[in-house]
This record gives C-alpha cells, sequence and structure tokens, in this order.
C-alpha cells in the first residue's frame, strides 16, 4: 500500500475546506519557528560567530528527523519514493547561490523563511528584510537574461543524491547522515559552551534519548532495505504501463534518424541484443547492453545526466527494450524511449535499397529477421543514413524533454 499523494492532491482541489489543513500546518510551522527564536535576527546570526548555535541544531534535527521517517517509510512499502520530489541538481548555481545566501544571513540576520516570521510577527528589520528578497526576485527577473545557458545548465545532473553519488544503500546513506548529525551537534555544543559561554547543565537530557532513538531507527532501515527495481516499477505501473499501451514512448524510425542528427541533442542509442546480432549490424554511435547488464548502467547515466540527454532503447522487435525500458524509468532515468519495431523496423524503412541486406521470415520475437552478407556492425549504409537522402521524413514527434526547473524551492522553511 502507497501513501497516495496524487489522491490527496485531488482530493484537495476537489474539497476547498481541504485547504484550511494546509493553513493550520503553515501556521504551526511559524509558531515553531517563532517560539524557537527563528523569528529574532540576533539569534540568528549568532550561529555565525558560534555563540549560539540553535539554529543549526534545529533545523538539521528536523532533516535528519524527516529523513530517517521518509525513508523508514519508503522501505516498508507505505511511501512511493517516486512521488516524493526531489530538487533537481544544479551543482554550480547551487553553490553560488548558497554563497550569496550566506552572506545576506549573516548581513541581514535573516533567510527568506525566518524574515517572513520576523516581519509577521512586528520586527522592522525583518519587514526591511522581505522587501530586499523581494528587490533581489525582481532584479534576477530581470536579469537573467543575461546568464540564462549557465543557470539553466551548469552543473546539471537531475535527479541526484547521496546515495546516487555513493552507490550506497539508502539505509547506509541515512545513518552516516544520522551520525555525522550526532557529531556536529556534539561539536556545536562545545563551541557554545566555550565560545558563547554557555551552561550545558541546563541542557534537556532528553537530547541524548531522542540522539539514541534516531540512531536506532536508521540502523533499522539498513535491515529493512530498500525496494528492488521490480517493486518501484510496479509502484509505476498505472502510469507507465498506460503510456506504452498508449505508444507515447515509442519512436518512429524517422523521429530516431532526426534525432541522431540533431545537435541540441545528446542521444544515447542503447542497443538491447546478443553481441552476435549487435555485431552483424547496429545503428551509428550504439552502444551494446545485455539484458541483464542494463541495470548495472544506471549510476553511469545518472552521473553523466544533463538536461538535454536523450535515451533510446532498441532491440530486434520491442519485448528486451521494452523490459530495459522499464528497468531504466523505475530507477528514475528521464527521457528515455523505445525504437518502435526494433531493429527490424529500422532495417524495413532505411535497408530496403541495401542489396546486401536480405529479408528473412522468423517466427520466434526477439529474432533478426534479416540476412547479411557480412558482420559489417555500423558499416552499411543503414547504419547512418544520409541526412540528405531522408531530410524531409515526416513523422509525429513523441520526444519531449523533461523540463528541469518543473518546480521552485530553496531557502530554509
Amino acid at each position: 500500500m502507497n501513501f497516495p499523494l496524487t489522491s490527496l492532491q485531488t482530493t484537495s482541489a476537489a474539497n476547498p475546506w481541504s485547504y484550511l489543513v494546509f493553513l493550520v500546518i503553515g501556521f504551526a510551522f511559524g509558531y515553531v519557528l517563532e517560539i524557537s527564536g527563528f523569528g529574532n535576527s540576533k539569534k540568528l546570526a549568532a550561529q555565525f560567530y558560534f555563540t549560539d548555535l540553535t539554529v543549526l541544531k534545529v533545523m538539521f534535527g528536523a532533516i535528519i528527523t524527516a529523513m530517517v521517517l521518509l525513508f523508514t517509510m519508503i522501505g516498508l512499502g507505505v511511501l512511493d519514493y517516486s512521488q516524493v520530489y526531489v530538487n533537481t541538481t544544479y551543482l554550480w548555481p547551487m553553490i553560488v547561490g548558497g554563497l550569496i545566501m550566506g552572506v545576506g544571513f549573516i548581513v541581514g540576520g535573516f533567510c527568506p523563511g525566518t524574515s517572513l516570521v520576523g516581519m509577521v510577527t512586528g520586527k522592522v528589520d525583518g519587514l526591511f528584510f522581505v522587501l530586499g528578497v523581494l528587490a533581489g526576485i525582481f532584479a534576477f527577473g530581470e536579469t537573467e537574461i543575461y546568464f540564462d545557458y549557465w543557470w539553466q545548465n551548469s552543473g546539471y545532473l537531475g535527479r541526484f543524491t547521496i546515495m546516487d553519488w555513493l552507490n550506497l544503500p539508502n539505509g547506509v546513506v541515512v545513518t552516516l547522515v544520522v551520525l555525522m548529525a550526532l557529531f556536529m551537534f556534539f561539536g556545536a555544543e562545545l563551541l557554545e559552551k566555550y565560545v558563547g559561554k554557555r551552561d550545558l547543565a541546563k541542557e534537556p537530557k532528553m537530547r541524548f534519548a531522542g540522539a539514541a532513538a534516531l540512531i536506532a531507527v536508521a540502523l533499522s532501515v539498513i535491515f529493512i532495505g530498500s525496494p528492488s527495481t521490480e517493486q518501484k516499477y510496479t509502484q509505476l505501473a498505472p502510469v507507465k504501463d498506460t503510456a506504452l499501451a498508449k505508444r507515447e514512448v515509442q519512436i518512429v524510425p524517422a523521429e530516431l534518424f532526426h534525432t541522431m542528427y540533431d545537435n541540441k541533442l545528446q542521444l544515447v542509442i542503447l542497443d538491447i541484443r546478443s553481441e552476435a546480432d549487435y555485431n552483424l549490424f547496429h545503428l551509428r554511435g550504439a552502444r551494446n547492453v545485455q539484458p541483464k547488464e542494463v541495470k548495472a548502467i544506471v549510476p553511469e547515466l545518472l552521473a553523466n545526466a544533463a538536461p538535454n540527454k536523450v535515451v533510446v532503447l532498441m532491440s530486434n522487435d520491442e519485448a528486451a527494450a521494452t523490459t530495459a525500458w522499464k528497468t531504466l524509468v523505475a530507477e528514475a532515468i528521464p527521457n528515455v524511449y523505445i525504437l518502435e519495431g526494433g531493429v527490424n523496423n529500422w532495417l524495413a524503412f532505411f535497408g530496403k535499397e541495401d542489396k546486401t541486406i536480405t529479408p528473412i521470415k522468423a517466427t520466434v520475437t526477439e529474432s533478426l529477421q534479416y540476412k547479411f552478407t557480412s558482420a559489417l556492425g555500423d558499416r552499411y549504409l543503414a547504419s547512418a543514413p544520409s541526412l540528405i537522402e531522408y531530410e524531409t521524413l515526416k513523422y509525429e514527434p513523441k520526444i519531449k524533454l523533461q523540463m528541469k526547473r518543473d518546480k521552485s524551492g530553496g531557502g530554509c522553511g
């Protein structure tokens, strides 16, 4: 059973009263920030002088608590990870943005979220900070055109997580992050003691029990494990199987042909066939990947993600390519398509004039329906047809790049 995020959104749209729940949650969040001192710019800025690190401990504590509970629910199959939005990674813009925000935090004493808390509680500095944020938003909107390419493309890694980066199981990463956070909390308290002259004897003893509970739950995530690729696809099946049935992801040879010559796209062609068939004939630039090796290349595809990357899978027909497509989709690889009819359909379209390629009858699924005089691989004319000869091909385009900045976010809170 998966937590019905989509159903919740639908219910909210149909029942306006459900927005009252969201209002209460928002009010509660702001209230907690205020009573924690997050509406006070002096308290917020004190963390940068190592005299009061409450902000670090509260925010990091909230993050690791949510992380531990989230991955526990994912491991138990209660929550569908594919429905959890993960901010798209743009490494260099994020680094620059983080530095700008850090400087603004020190100078202004607020971050965007806490400045709103300060403003609504009547603090003048909170009001001026919010006005500064609005001015910054306006300035960015008016000047973004001058650095649009860098902002939209620099350091783009797609949906990239620590698990993808380290190639470690969810539970191990969760435990390591919890241990790192607790070490930071310990260091923060030492700084408060020696720099801020804070009496730690007055701190609540329950924090040690909370730390122990976090470690215990984090370790349980290791034993619970993570959903398999098959389980992940089962969660996506209602949507993805519909796309397959409607032929939304199967592109015709003509579209693949034009994509091969489109310099704006980074095309990756994965040939999911036996090595023998691949050696007989394959498209120029295609990479041979055996069906059992598909899952193994997922980290590589994620690590080398690009906003304009398109992955096209092909087999002799469609069966093997469709199975591979399900694997890549389940592992959150974007912009994955299948060559309609496979290599056999490609040859029926582009290999008609080549006398060295002869059609044969084949009754076995996923068998090559053509005979070749030699195993020339990509040295046949049909491997890379002439753009001049086929420039006017007509087809209904299906490739739609997954938009990168499809949701906005940022700031603490």
